[in-house]
């Protein structure tokens, strides 16, 4: 009943969230970085923050008089309908094929709103045909087709991912009602871990994007579907050895519900471990990911409980589990994973060298990984802003399309502008607005946006305009500051995610071995991903870049999200150990009853965040590949044979230092 009127109470409140995500490009940046300073002054300025759209028109055997014409009325219309920074000027190429008119307005309130109204308005008002295409492009146009990509992530999203986790629990069970509890439990945590989110955004200003609100449902889908699997496989279990099911089910939490805690709590851990970041959208998305994961476990081990022992042993009709029964040895998964147990404990040595010899030589991949991602080639599907970005640079070898934004003061307006105008690879500079002791500038490189020399003229103008007190913005210089961000926040959450991790480990495990192991097992995981992706990422997939962020997100995922099934393991080798049984049975026995629901959880996880890889974002590809990869690497390779190797090679030094390193525990009757 609590349950009932919790998601009662949480549905209005968890369907507001789209209203409150911020998506604007402050809510990606650095937080400490130049562009962000210019950002928010830029916002700051008397009629809010600019917006800059480019009208390509293009003709390939070259415009006629008719064509410019036409593209003076529309864009005299456009000036007519808003209020312009500057009059609309066409500036022709060399070869006479294409005329561009850079557009620019202030858009006050309501940013992103105002923002893409201003795109559409322009979109609308400007036609081609007859051999005459006319796109619209420029900065403003580009982030206006990646929030429409944004806008259709949820909905897809959650259907996709549903869909994909009913299809497998249906195949795990092998029951036409068991499978629809985990999935309406799943569905009762996404609920309430949205409206718990919102409440955070309106109590304490809590960002959320997003990309991380779409994380956060492959999240909960992901982790809450793997408490659901091993806490039924383990009541399965009970049931044959218990008669009351309510008894069965409390055998069931206490036997796996340290493994299931300690498991979210390292997933939790090491989400939060984002908050250090300096990066905006990844410090937003460590409490995100955490409150998505904690509602999980939350919904998992109290509201499934209770439906699993309210409906009784029916539910797992047609293969009810009997009480006094026992299952068939050797029969379906237990059987499988006994016989691949019985690999690792005849050649561990073997097994286990030939298993780190594979992911080493996947982790060279990462030699092969693209550079970083242009905002260009961000998108699967190429949209109208890209396709115009495209043309102006065969048709402008020699001129950005796009200003960079420079903020001074304004009792230095004049110097700065004097030096922006004398450093080399500037082109142009236009003085914009002043108020509030700050003067725009838009400062045109002579090279093409995003290029290796427009590059050089940003890191110019910083060092030439650093005395002055000025910042250095706009998209290219936004995107060298991700880079330089992530490559920072990677070298300072590494280390914090790996002593969350090993101390959440410690805490369980009792030991200081067998939580090394772990760590290791995952750090080697998330490489050979990355190597996975880098024979993927432009070889097979054709992509030109790869988002800075994804060797950290990736990282932070994999090392939380795939240490959970290590958890599994040792922690029921664990029990066996303490129950007497001597280290190789141990090892065997854990790998036998967790194997099945292991590589089910396994499965399930890999398959929500390869739903990622259906969205046409390239960023989001890229996770959801290397995180898919990475889980299935842990699941059937490093869990199976690695560490279950590692531990028949030591023996029950594994829990050193454990009293179990010393031959403790309780003797088996």
């Amino acid at each position: 009943m609590l349950w009932i009127a919790l998601t009662a109470l949480a549905t209005p409140f968890g369907q507001k969230l789209t209203d409150v995500k911020r998506d604007g490009i402050v809510d990606y940046l650095p937080d400490s970085a130049d562009s962000t300073h210019a950002a928010r002054i830029e916002q700051q300025l008397p009629g809010g923050e600019g917006a800059e759209v480019v009208v390509v028109y293009r003709r390939d055997g070259g415009l006629t008089v008719e064509d410019r014409a036409a593209a003076t009325a529309q864009t005299a219309g456009i000036a007519a309908a808003h209020k312009l920074t500057a009059p609309p000027r066409g500036i022709p190429s060399e070869d006479g094929t294409t005329l561009m008119y850079p557009v620019a307005t202030t858009v006050p309130g309501n940013v992103n709103l105002a923002r893409n109204a201003f795109v559409d308005a322009v979109r609308e008002k400007v036609s081609g045909g007859d051999g005459l295409d006319v796109q619209v492009g420029g900065p403003s146009a580009l982030q206006r087709d990646m929030e429409e990509v944004f806008e259709s992530v949820d909905g897809t999203l959650m259907m996709v991912t549903a869909l994909v986790v009913a299809v497998l629990l249906i195949l795990t069970y092998r029951s036409p009602f068991l499978w629809l509890l985990p999935l309406a439990v799943v569905g009762v945590a996404a609920v309430a871990s949205q409206a718990l989110i919102y409440g955070l955004v309106q109590g304490f200003g809590l960002t959320v994007s997003s990309q991380s609100s779409g994380i956060m449902t492959v999240l909960v889908f992901g982790a809450g579907t793997d408490y659901a699997l091993l806490l039924v496989a383990r009541y399965r279990d009970e049931l044959r050895r218990i008669e009351s099911p309510h008894e069965a089910m409390w055998a069931a939490l206490r036997g796996c519900g340290p493994a299931v805690l300690a498991s979210s709590g390292t997933v939790a851990a090491g989400l939060l471990c984002l908050l250090a970041a300096d990066l905006n959208s990844a410090r937003g998305l460590g409490p995100v990911g955490a409150i998505g994961v904690v509602c999980a476990l939350a919904a998992m081990m109290t509201l499934l409980p209770a439906l699993l022992v309210l409906l009784g042993r029916r539910v797992f009709w047609p293969l009810v589990p009997r009480y006094g029964s026992e299952e068939e040895a050797g029969a379906g998964r237990s059987g499988v994973f006994a016989a691949m147990g019985g690999v690792a404990a005849r050649r561990p040595v073997a097994v286990l060298a030939g298993g780190a010899v594979l992911l080493g030589a996947l982790a060279l991949g990462m030699f092969n990984l693209p550079g970083s991602l242009k905002q260009e080639d961000g998108f699967t599907e190429r949209p109208e802003s890209v396709s115009a970005m495209r043309t102006l640079a065969d048709a402008y070898p020699d001129r950005a399309s796009q200003p960079i934004l420079v903020m001074a003061p304004a009792s230095a307006a004049d110097r700065t502008s004097a030096e922006a105008r004398a450093t080399s690879g500037v082109a142009a500079v236009e003085p914009g607005r002043t108020a509030d002791g700050w003067t725009e500038f838009s400062v045109y490189a002579k090279d093409a946006p995003e290029s290796a020399g427009e590059r050089a003229t940003i890191e110019a103008l910083r060092a030439n305009l650093d005395p002055d007190g000025a910042y250095v913005g706009g998209p290219s210089a936004q995107q060298m500051d991700l880079e330089d961000t992530n490559a920072r926040d990677t070298a300072v959450i590494v280390p914090l995610v790996l002593a969350a991790v090993l101390l959440v480990l410690i805490a369980l495990l009792r030991s200081l071995v067998a939580p090394l192991i772990l760590i290791v097992a995952v750090v080697a995981v998330w490489g050979a991903a990355l190597g996975i992706g880098g024979l993927l990422f432009g070889p097979v997939l054709g992509f030109a870049g790869m988002d800075p962020g994804l060797p950290l997100l990736s990282f932070v995922f994999l090392v939380a999200l795939g240490v959970d099934y290590g958890i599994f393991l040792m922690h029921r080798m664990r029990e066996e150990a303490l129950a007497g049984a001597p280290p190789r049975d141990a090892a065997l026995t854990a790998l036998r009853t967790t194997g099945g629901v292991i590589a089910s959880a396994g499965i399930v996880l890999a398959a929500t965040f390869a739903v990622l890889a259906t969205l046409p974002l390239v960023a989001l590809v890229g996770m959801g590949v290397v995180v898919a990869a990475g889980v299935l690497l842990d699941t059937f390779l490093v869990r199976t044979y690695l560490v279950t190797s590692a531990s028949l090679l030591l023996g029950r030094r594994v829990w050193w230092p454990g009293p179990l390193s010393r031959g403790g525990g309780t003797p088996r009757e």
